[in-house]
């Protein structure tokens, strides 16, 4: 007889965990692109991996001044299972472009096609990518600024910490003669350590986990948390930090019952430990929930961007 090789979590086949949040966030699955016929500079779906099958990114440049530019590579969210690069939840970063910024959005691959690290990887692939192809594209090659939410942010601080550190990188992906370190990650509401998280979900009397099946955290790592601890670990950013860490920009919401806001008061107080005071900026946002409009406005925006300015400019 011929067994069934699909992949358990919990026991359960993946397809069935699959089937179940698709169902869930029809709705989101189905969001609009983003407007960009107006950015006359760019080059969208540029492949930045070696294989037949891998992602690619879109690069936009801002409308005036020659260059080179330096670059904010941005991640999207969606519980590493929805989004992509041009999803309408993006076009509020087509402002880093007034503020002189070539702006980098990237494609990774999806928890229900593969688990973790291959999308930390793949944001690192991304990185040396974009220092392997910077002139041809009018970048700073030295100049890469990460910058995710939700589970964009869990990307961002976990591919340019452990890029300092030396660890989670896989050079087979591609661009193996470059490097993927950041000189700077602003990290939104994005979760940390999984086991603290689902904790601070309780304390707050909600809970990401569904009746029946695996929650997004456990599609991500493609076992159940109890039962992968040293995966739990290995995704959390915080295992990485050393001195070496780039500086962070974090801010999250009092009101997020999707990702506690102890997630980042957490990482933010040990990257001020390694890094100091001055290279760490963190901030609770009153009231703010999970990808609240606030984040997206634009003089919270140029907060975060004045502090990408004394890094990249």
């Amino acid at each position: 007889m011929k067994q069934n090789s699909e992949p358990l979590i919990g026991g359960i086949p993946k397809s069935e965990h699959v089937a179940r949040w698709r169902s869930q966030f029809k709705e989101m699955l189905n969001a609009p692109d983003a407007n960009v016929d107006g950015i006359r500079r760019k080059w969208l779906d540029l492949p930045y991996t070696n294989r037949p099958d891998g992602m690619a990114l879109d690069i936009y440049l801002p409308e005036e001044g020659p260059g080179p530019f330096p670059v904010i590579l941005y991640i999207h969210g969606g519980g590493w299972f929805l989004g992509h690069k041009r999803n309408v939840n993006m076009e509020p970063f087509l402002y880093v472009l007034q503020r002189g910024y070539a702006l980098v959005s990237v494609d990774y691959t999806l928890s229900d096609k593969a688990e973790f690290p291959t999308q930390v990887y793949e944001v690192k692939t991304a990185a040396r990518w974009l220092r392997e192809n910077a002139e041809k594209y009018c970048l700073q090659a030295e100049k890469i600024a990460l910058w995710g939410d939700s589970a964009g942010g869990h990307l961002a601080a976990l591919a340019g910490i452990s890029s300092a550190a030396g660890e989670l990188e896989d050079l087979s992906f591609g661009s193996p003669d470059q490097s993927s370190a950041v000189s700077a990650v602003v990290d939104w509401y994005g979760p940390a350590d999984f086991f603290t998280m689902r904790e601070q979900q309780k304390e707050m009397g909600v809970s990401m986990q569904p009746a029946q099946g695996c929650s997004m955290e456990e599609l991500f790592l493609g076992s159940l948390l109890d039962d992968a601890p040293d995966k739990v670990k290995a995704a959390n950013p915080e295992t990485y930090i050393s001195p070496a860490s780039p500086p962070f920009f974090i801010q999250h919401g009092d009101k997020d019952f999707v990702v506690p806001c102890g997630q980042s008061v957490s990482l933010a107080a040990k990257l001020k430990e390694a890094l100091g005071e001055d290279k760490v900026y963190f901030e609770i946002l009153e009231g703010a929930a999970h990808a609240d409009p606030c984040f997206f406005r634009r003089d919270n925006m140029d907060k975060a961007l004045d502090f990408l300015d004394k890094y990249l400019k």
